[in-house]
């Protein structure tokens, strides 16, 4: 492990926004895992279809075009980058039903199925941090697009830690835009009583280190879960670290 390098100081900041997937638990492979699944099944019935030559969902496509952003966003986004395209319909649709809201709803039973099966956890690194910003006295929050943060925080026993939450429900039900707009982490640094000008913002996907940037947030640390340290830079983080004990506190 590499010698920690002080990025955050605390006359600098009042807050810090943490990222749930990938940041603090380990649940951003889960994901990956059920976009790869729903997609690459869609792409067969596509190709069966006649509709495009069959090409596999990538670990790029991932990174590019889902990664952090709300769930049919995510739908969305990705089959344009195919040339695909699909009625938006409902939030109500059946998983089986041939909507951008249908496909993402069954992206979230795989998701239920595979966290079932596998359960949650944090990263040491990431509780260490949040432990040391709250005992100097940096107040600490946690966002997700997910609407299963709750869930996933409880089953990876780390919810305590946290002063303030804005899953995908809060979104949803504040009209907030999702990543790469800053309004997610605004809105969480609002409710520490914290402008983005005095918080941190820690993130591992592409449209949340954007975000970061684009809100104006004092400072954007990137999470490098494997092989997008390049693009997380690219995109504006003032720092990328693979583990989150490489980040130190100084005056």
């Amino acid at each position: 492990m590499r010698e920690p390098t002080t990025l955050i100081h605390r006359s600098a900041v009042d807050a810090a926004v943490f990222d749930m997937d990938g940041v603090v638990t380990r649940t951003a492979t889960v994901h990956a895992a059920a976009w790869t699944a729903l997609f690459d099944a869609y792409l067969g019935e596509v190709a069966d279809r006649g509709g495009a030559r069959y090409r596999a969902f990538t670990q790029d496509d991932y990174l590019r075009f889902v990664d952090g952003k709300p769930r049919y966003d995510g739908v969305r986004d990705f089959l344009a980058s195919r040339g695909l395209s699909l009625p938006w319909g409902d939030p109500s649709d059946s998983p089986d039903a041939l909507t951008v809201c249908g496909l993402g709803n069954r992206k979230d039973a795989c998701f239920h199925r595979l966290i079932s099966a596998q359960g949650a956890q944090s990263f040491p690194g990431a509780v260490t941090l949040i432990g040391r910003l709250k005992r100097a006295g940096i107040r600490v929050a946690i966002i997700s697009a997910s609407t299963n943060m709750s869930q996933i925080l409880e089953a990876a026993g780390v919810r305590g830690l946290f002063e303030a939450e804005v899953d995908g429900e809060v979104a949803a039900e504040l009209g907030l835009p999702g990543k790469p707009d800053p309004a997610v982490f605004v809105e969480a640094a609002r409710r520490l009583g914290a402008t983005p000008d005095r918080a941190v913002v820690v993130e591992d996907a592409i449209a949340g280190v954007e975000a970061g940037r684009r809100g104006a947030f004092a400072l954007v640390i990137g999470v490098d879960g494997g092989g997008n340290r390049e693009a997380l830079a690219a995109a504006g983080a003032d720092a990328v670290v693979a583990d989150l004990a490489e980040v130190d506190l100084g005056d």
